[in-house]
């Protein structure tokens, strides 16, 4: 396990009575501590979002390869519960937990009509959005987001895990 879900394991996870079992790293997404595990029996697909130098926001990927080697995005087949996505700046820390119906809602895992995404932005609530979709965007993030911090609201964190 990377360094980053170590210490969530001990800081949230733990206290909340969720296990992670069944650990599978992502050989081609290290630089984002891509991998996939069982939270409680819930199909979790994790990675650390970046900071890119000429955006707000943080960027991270999700897509899979298919028979022939081709990146493309998930679907709403594949057996994914929640994408979580980790985010950091400075001291700021924080977790969104996306359960799989709000990503094929907002376009981002792919149904039968339409095609997802392969990456994307996400905004934590200290971030400040500089365009009117960015902000749309993290205004409906934000629902699924908890900072991790001294005060880290442990219902919230098991309400978002429980899809509530």
């Amino acid at each position: 396990m990377d360094k980053t879900l170590n210490e969530i394991n001990r800081e949230i996870y733990s206290k909340c009575s969720l296990k992670i079992a069944d650990y599978r790293q992502e050989l081609e997404g290290k630089e984002y501590g891509a991998c996939q595990f069982k939270l409680n029996e819930l199909n979790i697909f994790y990675r650390n979002a970046k900071i890119t130098p000429k955006k707000t926001g943080q960027f991270v990927t999700f897509w899979k390869r298919n028979e022939n080697g081709v990146i493309e995005p998930f679907t709403q087949k594949d057996e994914i519960d929640f994408f979580v996505v980790n985010t950091r700046k400075k001291e700021k820390y924080g977790q969104f937990v996306f359960p799989k119906s709000i990503l094929i809602k907002k376009g981002i895992i792919s149904t039968e009509t339409k095609e997802g995404k392969r990456a994307f932005r996400v905004y934590p609530q200290w971030d400040i959005p500089m365009s009117k979709l960015a902000e749309r965007t993290q205004k409906w993030q934000l629902n699924y987001f908890y900072e991790i911090n001294n005060s880290t609201d442990l219902r919230k964190v098991n309400d978002l895990y429980s899809g509530k």
